[in-house]
């Protein structure tokens, strides 16, 4: 059976000062991968306290620094099967099916990454069964009285070339809360939420195009750098985060 998990149920986001955390509760996935458990799935982490949030580890290890396990998913696209164009809040929070398409939150995020440092790999796949990666060595997400402007940097190429780097410093926008530097609403224009600048070189957020349409212009889950097309919607796309020690 799917677990559907809305993460909105799951992280209170009126922490009480002073509470702590048990430290046997695993924080993210490399917690989790370092208990033993290192067959991915889905796992409970607490980010932010005494309150579980449901996450996919993906607990891989080729010797690879980029492979080792504890990998936490924070967004995936793979069949179309949820709507991504939701409102502030649902991003804030959370949305989507764990097992499969979902979004982790950015409080969530935020939480995080706040305490401790991350990495992020994209993971990219095309129609054609082509695929790639972008590996960033340093990720975290402000606030949300900051935006949770983005900070991004590392970048190293596994073939999907780097389409982040020019979202870097700015402030997350949804259709209901523009915060990019556009003279327009990025999400409302291209269909999606993201950290927008003016507007986008990648839109993993946006609608899922099945493919490639030139006729339609940046509003698919594109990553830019992919073919240099704004025409080309990923058959799937995931980013993910891992803690570095």
């Amino acid at each position: 059976m799917a677990m559907m998990v809305y993460l909105a149920a799951l992280l209170p986001f009126l922490l009480v000062s002073g509470c702590s955390q048990d430290k046997d509760m695993p924080v993210d996935c490399s917690d989790v991968y370092k208990s033993g458990q290192t067959v991915s799935g889905i796992y409970s982490i607490y980010p932010a306290g005494d309150f579980p949030v449901w996450v996919y580890c993906q607990m891989i290890s080729d010797g690879k620094e980029e492979d080792k396990g504890g990998w936490m998913v924070i967004q995936r696209r793979m069949d179309g099967s949820v709507n991504f164009y939701r409102p502030w809040n649902q991003y804030k929070r959370g949305f989507g099916n764990v097992e499969g398409e979902y979004w982790l939150g950015l409080e969530n995020m935020y939480q995080l990454t706040r305490k401790n440092k991350y990495m992020l790999r994209v993971d990219l796949e095309d129609f054609t069964g082509r695929k790639g990666f972008a590996l960033y060595s340093s990720f975290s997400v402000d606030c949300e009285t900051d935006g949770y402007k983005l900070h991004i940097s590392g970048f190293k190429d596994g073939g999907a070339g780097d389409s982040l780097s020019s979202h870097n410093g700015f402030k997350f926008s949804t259709f209901d809360k523009d915060q990019d530097t556009f003279d327009k609403n990025c999400a409302k224009t291209f269909l999606g939420a993201f950290w927008y600048a003016a507007c986008h070189s990648t839109n993993p957020n946006g609608v899922y195009l099945w493919g490639e349409d030139p006729t339609i212009f940046a509003i698919g889950n594109v990553w830019y750098t992919w073919k240099d097309s704004h025409a080309v919607g990923m058959k799937f796309i995931s980013m993910k985060i891992r803690r570095v020690s």
